[in-house]
């Protein structure tokens, strides 16, 4: 059985979720990413450049984008979404502003790293076989 492949991702190239979007879509191989989270979980599912059958994502200097995608990331993306979000929508969205200036609830990097790990062992689709690192 070959080796999975190793998409690497470095948190020290990046300070702020704009950042992260960009080095996460030169992991791609014929897409780029613009940071929805929605469109970031169907990357993960394939056909977007990543690879066939399972890859490891290995994320060096995670402690720096857990800091980087903290409170204050989550705020500005929130208060964006409210820009732009259904009028429906924005109750929840309110509740997640409050949430996150009151540094409760999770952040950016959080809402992530669960959407990684849906996509592996454990999660709601593990059949797409990836493995996070964080290193």
């Amino acid at each position: 059985m070959p080796p999975r492949p190793v998409l690497v991702i470095d948190g020290a190239a990046f300070s702020d979720f704009e950042g992260f979007t960009r080095e996460f879509s030169k992991l791609l191989t014929d897409y780029t990413w613009h940071g929805n989270l929605d469109a970031f979980n169907d990357i993960l599912r394939g056909g977007f450049g990543t690879p066939e059958g399972g890859w490891t994502l290995r994320w060096i200097n995670s402690d720096l984008s857990r800091d980087a995608l903290g409170y204050t990331a989550t705020l500005v993306r929130l208060e964006k979404m409210l820009l732009t979000s259904h009028p429906s929508n924005h109750p929840h969205v309110q509740a997640r502003i409050s949430s996150a200036r009151q540094k409760t609830g999770p952040t950016l990097f959080d809402e992530i790293v669960a959407i990684i790990h849906d996509h592996g062992a454990g999660g709601r689709e593990p059949e797409d076989g990836i493995v996070l690192e964080l290193a």
